[in-house]
């Protein structure tokens, strides 16, 4: 039977795809947590292994038909140990559907309901999957119902971590935005956590990888390090590497790596057995294979070195950019980055960061609002705006680029600042069709055609 292409099967769907199509090529996009991969991954991840159910692992599959599958998982594999430059007593389970998935699944192989975990707290830059929960019943600002370094959760729990284990997040300092990793150790001491977690969606520092290891080590508890935003960084030594220090490692694999969406657990060997238990039956049933095919190409990209100076350009640019917002009078958290990601606590220039990121968006830029340290707004309208550089690194951008982004970003910001005490509506209502925003994205666009992205 044959089937007719998507034009002409369904020109609803596939105007909506060459309508992302255009607002990716001709828009900047800045969102950390974004990337763009290579035709060849797209490929790979639309091919014939779409079709394939491989419930198991290679060689010890439930259905027959899995010998190419089992092939291809075992190559994504040995790929992934060369990317990371694991030791031999490192394990990978490239099964994962999603980065929430993978963190789940490690807590389901190594911990058991009502145990402790020690994770970063939330409106700091942590993230969902290590657990989180409200203060009270009150979803409004936080400042002054967290005053401590310790947060030890609330009424309200939002993820199912923190229904299933007890959670406590260390905080970062209030004066200078960064982890005090003695007081860590001394809330270690004293919660005894099964395991300790580092990682997060918006700290825009390394991480000191050895003395979170010593901590874990000294209180008896496992180490995950969470490398979701930084694991092309890392495979490429832009950033340093957990692996070897911490128990367990897990990464999502669309944003630094530039693979599609999934995600990946590496383990030490010892541990392995429980880990893919952990994974298969005890969280997921058939992996995509299609999702494994595009890792598998992923990896070998990113041991290139090709890859490895383009990871090396994603700090770089991230640095520059920060550096022209600061000298403009930003307040960069923590002063600056070693990784992609940039935050600006918008209360330096009196305002949030809902409205400037919907402002930015009409000017053909993308980023998002941000909680940051020291929050006072509330989830939806937080103090922060987040940007990174992965997307526009990969367009070819460098420095010059940033200076040129950074002066844009400010223009935007010192048009809309008089309207962003409104409401989102009445404030989009105003934006709209606002010249001068209209004659930046223009600008934008013309910048975005001399790096166009290869669809």
């Amino acid at each position: 039977m044959e089937f007719p292409h998507l034009q002409k099967q369904d020109p609803e769907v596939y105007e909506l795809v060459k309508q992302e199509e255009r607002k990716q090529q001709y828009k900047l996009s800045m969102i950390p947590s974004e990337n763009f991969s290579s035709p060849a991954v797209r490929e790979a991840l639309a091919s014939v292994f779409v079709h394939k159910y491989a419930e198991g692992y290679p060689r010890k599959r439930y259905y027959e038909g899995n010998q190419f599958a089992d092939n291809l998982e075992e190559l994504c594999q040995k790929r992934a140990k060369q990317a990371f430059s694991l030791p031999d007593d490192w394990h990978v389970n490239v099964q994962p559907l999603a980065g929430a998935n993978s963190n789940l699944a490690v807590y389901n192989a190594l911990l058991e309901p009502g145990d402790t975990i020690l994770s970063m707290y939330l409106p700091d830059g942590g993230h969902l999957s290590h657990g989180w929960s409200f203060p009270e019943q009150d979803e409004q600002g936080l400042e002054g119902q967290v005053e401590q370094s310790i947060y030890l959760g609330g009424k309200r729990k939002i993820s199912i971590v923190s229904k299933i284990f007890k959670v406590v997040q260390y905080k970062v300092e209030r004066d200078t935005r960064l982890f005090d990793y003695d007081k860590i150790r001394t809330f270690a001491g004293e919660y005894r956590p099964k395991m300790i977690i580092s990682g997060g969606t918006a700290y825009p520092r390394e991480i000191n990888y050895e003395a979170l290891a010593a901590i874990a080590k000294d209180v008896g508890a496992y180490y995950l390090a969470d490398i979701a935003h930084e694991a092309g960084l890392v495979a490429a030594g832009a950033n340093k590497s957990p692996i070897g220090k911490a128990d367990v490692v897990t990464f999502t694999t669309h944003k630094t790596i530039r693979g599609p969406r999934g995600a990946v657990i590496l383990c030490r060997s010892d541990i392995a057995d429980k880990i893919d238990f952990g994974v298969f039956p005890g969280l997921q049933g058939g992996p995509f294979e299609h999702t494994i095919a595009a890792l598998a190409v992923c990896f070998k990209e990113a041991c290139t070195p090709a890859f490895r100076d383009y990871a090396f350009q994603v700090v770089k640019n991230a640095q520059r950019l920060a550096q022209r917002l600061m000298e403009k009078g930003y307040d960069v958290v923590s002063g600056g980055t070693d990784k992609h990601l940039v935050l600006i606590d918008m209360r330096s220039k009196n305002l949030s960061g809902r409205n400037p990121a919907k402002a930015l968006d009409q000017a053909g830029i993308i980023m998002n609002r941000n909680s940051v340290p020291n929050e006072t707004g509330s989830p939806m309208n937080p103090s922060g705006l987040r940007m990174g550089t992965p997307t526009i690194t990969t367009r070819g951008m460098k420095e010059p680029e940033m200076d040129q982004i950074a002066e844009w970003v400010d223009r935007v910001v010192q048009l809309v600042a008089p309207y962003c005490e409104r409401k989102p509506a009445e404030f989009e209502e105003k934006i709209k069709g606002m010249p001068e925003l209209q004659s930046i994205a223009a600008e934008v666009e013309s910048l975005c055609r001399k790096y166009p992205l290869t669809m």
